[in-house]
């Protein structure tokens, strides 16, 4: 058992190059981590880390060492899961980043929280790209295309960006009829929290057109705030559809522009492909396959049957 403890923190270390932030994701402390590295090296009779007072890296060995040891790691958890599916619910403690997009997530992470509540949920809504393994998230739920190949992802759905604005507004304004029309607009920009930078409206023209320069009359790293504005007649937005789906069909809000918004944005959910996936990983990702935009779900099985 020690040794498979060793294996434990070698592995840890070797994943995150840091004895500290190896200790913290595996509750323990920094010099207990060295500890165990200096002991598992001793007993191998080799050198499994080059370390310096800035960086910790893999020697040959330690490369070599890595792969065994992360199908061996793999196979337990594989081997615990399996017992674990077959006596008990999903339980325990379940670290998920989410987009800033709660208005969305709130009402499936409460219908799963009923489903499963012996999981215990810890969520961080942030629109900063996190490091999944680094961080110790055991899942993110994030739009755009997966870029990182030490994660496995799943299609949740997609949504569609819309321009909307209140009957009032437009009553006193007028209605834009083409992108050149929203320089005479006030416009609700959504600005992105990391960065500071304002989001470009993505409105679907060819590349030779010149790039319409928006006037903004508020800006806001929030959605849901968007929206509000947007329904009280302060100008247009750019929100995607699921913000605005209901708004709209109570009439407090209608769409312009609709030939040139045709921009998606796809959500997934991501999780550590070098993990074995465990009962409450698993049944996040499922629920969330099935909830998070269950009309588009349905008509996948509709179309495949």
């Amino acid at each position: 058992m020690d040794s498979l403890s060793g294996v434990a923190i070698f592995v840890q270390v070797a994943e995150t190059c840091s004895f500290a932030t190896a200790g913290r994701q595996l509750g323990i402390s920094a010099s207990a981590v060295s500890k165990g590295v200096a002991r598992l090296e001793e007993r191998l009779g080799v050198r499994l880390f080059q370390r310096s007072t800035r960086s910790v890296s893999l020697t040959a060995e330690g490369t070599l060492f890595l792969d065994r040891c992360r199908r061996i790691l793999a196979e337990i958890t594989a081997a615990e899961n399996e017992l674990a599916s077959t006596v008990e619910r999903p339980q325990g403690r379940l670290r998920v980043s989410l987009p800033l997009v709660s208005g969305l997530m709130l009402p499936v992470l409460s219908k799963f929280a009923g489903r499963y509540p012996e999981i215990e949920l810890d969520l961080d809504f942030s629109d900063r790209l996190v490091d999944v393994i680094d961080e110790g998230f055991d899942a993110v739920v994030r739009t755009g295309e997966l870029s990182d190949s030490r994660l496995q992802s799943k299609r949740l759905g997609s949504s569609r960006f819309l321009y909307v604005g209140s009957i009032d507004y437009f009553a006193q304004r007028g209605v834009p009829m083409c992108p050149e029309d929203l320089v005479r607009h006030d416009c609700l920009l959504h600005r992105f929290p990391t960065t500071g930078t304002l989001e470009k409206w993505p409105l679907t023209r060819a590349a030779s057109e010149p790039e319409v320069r928006l006037s903004a009359s508020m800006t806001s790293n929030h959605v849901e705030t968007l929206l509000h504005m947007v329904v009280q007649g302060h100008g247009i937005a750019c929100l995607p559809d699921f913000a605005v789906k209901q708004a709209v069909a109570d009439g407090a809000l209608r769409t312009v522009l609709d030939d040139w918004a045709n921009s998606c944005s796809t959500f997934q959910v991501l999780w550590p492909s070098n993990r074995q996936l465990s009962p409450r990983v698993r049944a996040f990702v499922d629920f969330m396959a099935q909830n998070l935009f269950p009309e588009q779900n349905r008509d996948q099985t509709e179309r495949a049957n």
